[in-house]
């Protein structure tokens, strides 16, 4: 019986990257210990078909909070802003879950590995994102030179949300936790915290993004317990390009020691010409390699 899960959602539209996903972790022989389950948010016969040889289980995502239904017709993929709370109900044969977002692929099984350490004794194992070369965490528009007008992603959302200025002052400037990659234990104290949050988040705010903020807000004022990994366990390539290695033939982070990119996600895309990586795998852009020259290269998962 495997205890540890990967879990992750798609809908028919991005198919092919959740195919990837799931390639990139069975690359891997210790995958054979973990079991992949997906959520199904709008996939086609085939396609369940085709993952069904892959994977451990399928299982329909529902609404797991009550929203409304003029936000999200015609929108199944947004199920994932909600159910992703609620893992262990859809697949409860499991003692710790690792979420990983479709447009995500693992580079380095290291990095599987320490999310589920992470998660240890009920903690939240999850990644900050910023780091080494990120050089703006916060946007701000200035009035006369030294009054400041907030921009940052969990104080817009905070304050959308109607969770009250205090909290989102709280946190305007606090390191913001992407939810695209995530580990916890079944019995963890961090689910409830969560879905508590998101109740509230759901109720005023966007459904996009309503599961992050319901999770900085758990970490940042609830003091959920949190073991924060390293940038390389959730690398979201539109924030900061890798480079690669080409003696290696592997992506690693673009500054010294040059670690190697464990999980590399594609969150919020990459765009060339007007058209997203995400959804076109032909397209491919310039990257510098460790032997400062420059390479044209895709960011998807390719076996």
């Amino acid at each position: 019986m495997k205890k540890n899960v990967i879990v992750s959602l798609a809908d028919a539209n991005y198919f092919p990257l959740l195919n990837e996903l799931v390639d990139s972790i069975k690359s891997f022989d210790e995958s054979k210990n973990v079991a992949i389950c997906i959520l199904d948010a709008g996939l086609t016969k085939d396609q369940k078909e085709t993952l069904l040889k892959k994977v451990d289980e399928i299982k329909s995502a529902e609404w797991d909070i009550e929203v409304s239904a003029y936000k999200v017709k015609g929108k199944e993929w947004l199920k994932s802003q909600v159910s992703r709370a609620f893992l262990p109900k859809y697949f409860p044969n499991y003692e710790k879950y690792l979420w990983i977002d479709c447009d995500a692929w693992v580079n380095d099984w290291k990095s599987i590995e320490l999310y589920f350490r992470a998660c240890d004794n009920g903690k939240l194992g999850i990644t900050q994102t910023i780091g080494p070369g990120y050089k703006i965490t916060s946007r701000v528009n200035w009035l006369f030179g030294k009054l400041a007008i907030i921009k940052s992603q969990n104080f817009k959302h905070a304050v959308k949300s109607n969770i009250g200025y205090e909290k989102a002052r709280k946190l305007a400037f606090a390191p913001h936790i992407n939810i695209g990659v995530f580990s916890l234990e079944k019995n963890s104290l961090g689910w409830a915290s969560w879905q508590r949050n998101l109740s509230k988040t759901l109720k005023a705010g966007n459904i996009f993004g309503s599961e992050g903020l319901a999770i900085n807000i758990s970490v940042y004022i609830d003091d959920l317990e949190t073991e924060f990994l390293p940038l390389n366990c959730n690398w979201i390539t539109s924030n900061l390009l890798p480079k690669y290695d080409e003696d290696k033939k592997t992506f690693v982070e673009p500054y010294l020691p040059n670690y190697k990119i464990g999980i590399m996600h594609l969150a919020a895309g990459i765009w060339k010409d007007g058209k997203d990586m995400r959804i076109d795998k032909s397209i491919k852009i310039e990257i510098e390699t460790l032997k400062n020259t420059k390479i044209l290269k895709s960011l998807r998962y390719n076996n």
